[in-house]
């Protein structure tokens, strides 16, 4: 027999844990907005590393269609080329789908791996798409990418606690 509920009874919403891996996104997205003076830009693309987080954690916490809405708002915000990150993002998720089918079991080395090589590939193609061949920037992508890589187990971390938090409502 079930209990009636008062009129206190807290009730928590289901309905905004299903948002919370996309706020994450757009909100990684935002990050760049941030007002920071650096002589040498390695702001890593915290959109992107919240995607992965939330896909190699949690498989089932983004549908295979999030990276066209969530790659076009972080395009608007960027200033990179409209679909660069619409585009990218979704072969990124592609080709961890057929990881996935691939291998049944990762342990976090393997995510970290696969997590890096769609960072590389993403900020690669990226200043294929934007930059001309002849820009010196190299330098500053070499170290934009490795600041990413090392910072992806802070947001896999994070992309947990969120998670965590998700499953006790």
């Amino acid at each position: 027999m079930r209990q009636a509920r008062g009129p206190f009874d807290e009730v928590p919403d289901q309905s905004f844990r299903r948002f919370v891996p996309a706020i994450t996104v757009a909100i990684g997205s935002a990050l760049t907005l941030w007002p920071m003076v650096a002589s040498f830009p390695v702001l890593p693309p915290f959109g992107l590393l919240m995607l992965l987080g939330w896909r190699l954690t949690k498989p089932e916490s983004l549908r295979i269609w999030a990276p066209l809405p969530l790659g076009f708002f972080d395009d608007l915000l960027s200033g990179q080329p409209l679909g660069n990150a619409m585009l990218f993002w979704t072969l990124c998720l592609f080709m961890i789908d057929l990881i996935d089918q691939r291998i049944v079991y990762r342990d976090f080395w393997q995510d970290w791996l696969i997590a890096a090589g769609a960072i590389a590939f993403c900020l690669l193609l990226g200043r294929l798409v934007a930059s001309p061949i002849g820009a010196h920037v190299d330098t500053g992508l070499m170290l934009q990418i490795a600041v990413s890589i090392l910072l992806f187990p802070l947001v896999v971390r994070l992309c947990t606690l969120l998670g965590d938090d998700e499953e006790e409502m």
